[in-house]
């Protein structure tokens, strides 16, 4: 722990972390907001999951184009307008009677106008840290965002059954614009400019590395979105239970983030890290109960906080700089898509088999997620004493002779 401390004391990390924190806050508020929302207006957890799936596709989508936009326009520009169009989207699919198709129009523009913080800060860190702290910032980072799914449920579900969850959802609106101006208001944010990237868009993903990353990105939070629609379905959505064991499973993931924050990343560390993951959900597949699905999904999420590290690590030392926030762009996008396929799955599986089934999908999904890594892992780089910091652009310098 001291040697976070001394990260945090670093000057501009703890100003940096706190700001994107409450930015993305709203991230673990609306996908509960909206899972109860929608579901007492449309009487089906399935047409709550397609909502949120028309979201998570528009996320999708924009992940690469709004992070390749920051290297053309900048940071401050791309998530001020984003940032405005988000928020008033939100707060219409709150208010308006809408039929199902369309809140699922509203929620596609919601996602594609989605503020592009996460990898606008992945950008930012490797200027503010060396790069012997940026591993343990990576970790430290991804242990931290747990705070955003450990209080994210819990204020979602305490909102919606105290006051509506209209007001759930309009409280992560005041989050994310006040985050949002927070963050661009840093000057960490204001000194950062990211090289425009002379690829064609979508060439970052021909490195193994990175589409590793987003392969596993995805099956990861499929699981996890899936876990998330189960819980909720188990208990109901007039029970508190779901917004505490979301919570119990976020500190699992805040326990083991901080726990290997500092291990080795080998050829086999994401795989490793996604078995924990893969474990704790077959256990939690076997009962619905408080207290069982509370252990299961704590010892689930002690494997979640370090397989993101793993992944930010990996695309941090395999492409250049100017490429870093398409490839974390791209990263995000598979988690999207992930969320999107997880929601729409868990929302079937429920409304014809029952909770459980959703349990048994997420299980699924991980596992895909540990036997990827492991069959590809002549891909996964040997971080293990190496530099984790992005590659240098460099261009060939001309020269002049004098004669």
């Amino acid at each position: 722990m001291s040697s976070y401390w001394s990260l945090l004391k670093t000057p501009g990390v703890a100003r940096v972390i706190g700001a994107q924190l409450t930015a993305r806050f709203p991230f673990g508020m609306l996908s509960l907001a909206f899972l109860i929302h929608l579901e007492q207006v449309y009487d089906s957890y399935g047409a709550a999951g397609l909502v949120l799936g028309a979201m998570s596709i528009g996320q999708a989508i924009a992940g690469p184009l709004t992070s390749r936009l920051m290297g053309r326009w900048g940071i401050r520009p791309v998530i001020l307008v984003t940032m405005t169009v988000c928020t008033i989207s939100i707060v219409l699919m709150a208010l308006l009677p809408l039929a199902v198709y369309g809140v699922m129009l509203i929620g596609f523009l919601a996602g594609l106008s989605m503020p592009p913080i996460q990898p606008a800060v992945r950008t930012i860190y490797p200027k503010i840290v060396n790069s012997r702290q940026l591993t343990p910032l990576f970790s430290l980072d991804a242990s931290a965002q747990e705070i955003i799914w450990v209080l994210g449920p819990v204020i979602a579900t305490f909102v919606a059954i105290q006051v509506s969850a209209v007001a759930g959802i309009l409280l992560a609106a005041v989050f994310l614009v006040g985050g949002g101006l927070w963050f661009v208001s840093l000057p960490e944010v204001g000194r950062v400019r990211i090289p425009r990237s002379k690829r064609t868009i979508g060439a970052v993903l021909k490195k193994p590395q990175v589409l590793l990353s987003t392969i596993v990105g995805f099956m990861l939070v499929a699981a996890c979105a899936a876990v998330e629609a189960g819980v909720v379905a188990a208990f109901g959505h007039g029970s508190a239970d779901s917004g505490w064991v979301l919570g119990i499973f976020a500190i699992g993931s805040l326990i083991g983030g901080l726990a290997l924050g500092h291990a080795p990343i080998g050829p086999w560390a994401l795989a490793g890290r996604m078995l924990i993951v893969t474990v704790g959900l077959v256990l939690a597949s076997f009962g619905l109960g408080f207290w069982w699905l509370s252990v299961t999904l704590l010892l689930a999420g002690v494997g979640i906080a370090p397989a993101f590290a793993v992944l930010f690590g990996i695309v941090s030392a395999s492409v250049k700089f100017s490429d870093t926030a398409e490839a974390y762009g791209w990263v995000g996008t598979g988690q999207l898509i992930g969320a999107a396929l997880g929601s729409a799955v868990a929302g079937f599986l429920i409304d014809h088999s029952g909770p459980t089934s959703a349990i048994i999908a997420a299980a699924a999904f991980a596992a895909l997620g540990t036997l990827i890594p492991a069959v590809g892992r002549r891909w996964h780089p040997d971080l293990r004493g190496r530099d984790v910091g992005p590659i240098p652009d460099t261009e060939p310098i001309r020269t002049i002779q004098v004669s």
